[in-house]
């Protein structure tokens, strides 16, 4: 019968980590050596100091020295598994810092399902640096704390330990070294590896691997069987299935990328390559050294590799004929909508006019495919590992989508016949045939752009794909033919002036045809409404509803008072009216300030479980179509407010009943409470505490700091 591998792994990896440590008793901390409770086998561990005074301003070194117990090890800070590696927190005086753990270099061993598997065996130590600051007083005491939690293994079983430390040292005029710790602290250093120095590296994405490429200093080399150790899981080791080969006066490791460990949890892949060179001979014959470190280095994007002719035809005739179809896209034809009537227009005018505005609209189509294809290349080469960029990203941004949304909106109120704001801005006019006419045509070949975007994707994605992966002329040379595809339709049309006259001549049908394109410009703005909600949250979408709403009021008011019949002192009125509302739309339609708080998804379990872990819990209920709910969101939750809540540790969850929930009724039912909003504040040992239904940041600091006490050891703000 076959077997599932992923259930193996998981069934394997169980077995590895069964909570074993939770039948053991606590170990205590003494001496190396010191027997464990139970007489089990467990690690020791002692926290000792290089020096036994300190002097402001001059590093020290501490070690902490775990002594394993036999076939018992711990692990690197990679594990090459699930298992944990030694973590250190610091508890350190005022301006004192501490610097990264110094680890030794591990041993390797082939792991489960052949992972490699990064270990410490015997009493290693773990160095780590301590700054104190420059104004550190004379004849005081330092106290130094820790805390470190490690995981030791052997076949079939870990166990999770975990250790507090504290140094006391005198503050003198100099550092005095403690003679007892110097042979520690000096084998540490003889073992450690060594610092680079000299040394070049560089790393570069190659799709599934990342390629490092080491250049040693002079009169050092790599010897055989040489073993790269990464500091982070996403990558394996040589001994994992990476390689490595000689290249000149470098050695090129090709480091194969893991992106799931032995239980199928994706891993997080990382910037930098960072880690250990390991080797059975020395690198250095003069040091001896067969450990290297490796610093962090940023992984840099490959450069792009040309495509032949043949095979970047392809690409540029879909990128073409792409261009072409946009036209006839629900994003771009409200658009092309303003030219149609501006061509019908010109019927009958000069006909080198209309071949300059047929120029300008390709040219403002160019300039614009150009901006965003140039600004997407900015982007392509600037973003690391794991941060791809793409054609119609630029929606990704809410000001972008707010900006087109507006422009939508008011072209279509426009169009519509709420107001007039000229044809230079739209292209659409009697004026075509002037200077200020051809700005129009130009700025509706930039618009048709802008629009086109979020249309491109669904039949253009492949090309664009390759596309963006070109180097710099072949990538703008594709962008170009993208343009000129959606330009064509409207150059000839300039060219050709007898196709011009086909067109039906300018009359009444064309106020019809205009309220009818304002439609379009309406469901154009409709979607981008859809992507702004989604980008700043659907709690946040009434103040946009109102924003257009004050926005369409002030189209109005313009539209309907500040005409040449009306007084001076009419229009006057007119304007200020209309610049209070469009203010007030905008300032309601702004993306909003994220969040200070994160709201966990509210049921009673939950809190229940919260309450017993004696957290104190704060529950929102609301609703989508809850105005009082949504107003005491934006009025009560400021950082300072969100600041105090973290601080004393308060869990905030929301439970959301915009659709009908059992759940949520008979709470509210348990509360006493028929309607929302309700807001209750649940400290464990106490009984629930109901908020006032209105209320702001000054009832909610009052709130929390009368009634959620202080952690232990904690200061009050």
């Amino acid at each position: 019968m076959a077997i599932h591998l992923p259930f193996l792994r998981l069934f394997l990896a169980l077995l590895l980590i069964f909570p074993v440590a939770a039948q053991e008793e606590k170990m205590s901390f003494g001496l190396p050596g010191a027997e464990s409770a139970g007489g089990k086998a467990k690690s020791t561990a002692t926290l000792v100091s290089e020096v036994y005074s300190i002097a402001a301003g001059k590093p020290f070194t501490v070690a902490l020295r775990l002594g394993h117990p036999e076939g018992w090890h711990s692990y690197y800070q990679n594990s090459g598994g699930i298992e944990q590696g030694l973590k250190i927190e610091w508890v350190l005086p005022e301006g004192f810092s501490a610097g990264p753990i110094q680890w030794p270099a591990p041993k390797v061993e082939v792991g489960l399902l052949e992972n490699q598997s990064f270990y410490f065996s015997g009493s290693p130590v773990f160095m780590v640096e301590i700054t104190p600051p420059a104004t550190l007083a004379k004849d005081s005491v330092a106290e130094i704390k820790a805390s470190a939690t490690w995981q030791i293994c052997k076949t079939g079983q870990c166990l999770d330990e975990a250790g507090s430390f504290t140094l006391s040292l005198p503050v003198k005029d100099s550092a005095e070294v403690d003679a007892s710790q110097t042979a520690l602290f000096e084998a540490a250093r003889t073992t450690a590896p060594i610092k680079a120095d000299g040394w070049e590296f560089k790393a570069t994405n190659d799709g599934a691997n990342v390629l490092l490429t080491v250049t040693p200093a002079s009169g050092c080399t790599l010897p055989d069987g040489v073993d790269f150790i990464p500091a982070a899981p996403f990558l394996a080791s040589v001994s994992e299935g990476s390689t490595v080969k000689k290249e000149g006066d470098s050695w090129v490791f090709t480091l194969k990328r893991k992106t799931k460990d032995i239980i199928d949890t994706p891993i997080e892949q990382g910037k930098d390559v960072a880690g250990i060179l390991i080797a059975s001979s020395p690198f250095d014959a003069k040091s001896g050294c067969h450990a290297v470190l490796v610093p962090a280095t940023v992984i840099e994007r490959a450069p792009a590799k040309p495509l032949s002719i043949a095979a970047l035809l392809p690409i540029l005739g879909g990128m073409f004929a792409g261009g072409l179809i946009l036209n006839l896209m629900p994003c771009v034809f409200p658009v092309i909508g303003l030219k149609i009537m501006g061509f019908v227009q010109q019927s009958g005018e000069d006909k080198k006019k209309i071949v300059l505005h047929g120029i300008a609209f390709t040219v403002g189509v160019l300039v614009s495919f150009w901006v965003l294809s140039g600004v997407l290349f900015a982007l392509r080469s600037a973003a690391g590992p794991g941060q791809e960029v793409g054609w119609g990203y630029q929606l990704q941004n809410p000001w972008t989508v707010l900006v087109l949304m507006l422009l939508m909106f008011v072209l279509g109120l426009s169009m519509y016949g709420l107001f007039e704001i000229g044809a230079s801005a739209t292209g659409v006019g009697g004026k075509l045939q002037s200077k200020q006419g051809v700005s129009g045509s130009f700025f509706s070949g930039i618009l048709a752009t802008v629009v086109a975007t979020p249309c491109s994707a669904p039949f253009l994605g492949a090309a664009i794909g390759t596309a963006i992966t070109l180097p710099p002329v072949q990538f703008f040379a594709a962008f170009t033919a993208m343009a000129l595809g959606l330009a064509l339709p409207y150059l000839i049309l300039s060219i050709f002036p007898k196709l011009v006259d086909l067109l039906p001549r300018p009359g009444a049908w064309m106020e019809s045809f205009k309220q009818a394109m304002s439609f379009l410009l309406f469901a154009t703005a409709g979607f981008l409404l859809w992507v702004y909600a989604g980008q700043i949250g659907l709690e946040n979408t009434l103040n946009v509803v109102f924003g257009l709403t004050a926005i369409a009021i002030a189209a109005w008011v313009f539209g309907r008072w500040f005409t040449p019949i009306r007084t001076s002192r009419a229009k006057g009125v007119a304007v200020l009216v209309t610049l209070i509302f469009a203010a007030a739309g905008l300032k309601l339609t702004m993306p909003p300030e994220k969040s200070a708080l994160t709201w966990e998804k509210w049921s009673d379990a939950r809190v229940n479980e919260l309450l017993e872990e004696g957290k104190p819990v704060f529950v929102d209920f609301t609703a989508q179509w809850c105005a009082t709910c949504q107003l005491n969101k934006k009025r009560a939750y400021p950082k300072e407010v969100a600041d105090l809540m973290k601080a004393r540790g308060v869990v905030t969850l929301k439970a959301d009943k915009t659709n009908p929930d059992p759940a949520i009724e008979k709470k509210l039912g348990e509360l006493g409470r028929t309607a929302i909003p309700v807001n209750v504040l649940y400290v464990p040992g106490r009984e629930p505490i109901i908020t006032q239904e209105l209320f702001g940041a000054d009832y909610m600091k009052e709130l929390i700091t009368k009634e959620v006490p202080l952690k232990d050891g904690e200061k009050a703000p």
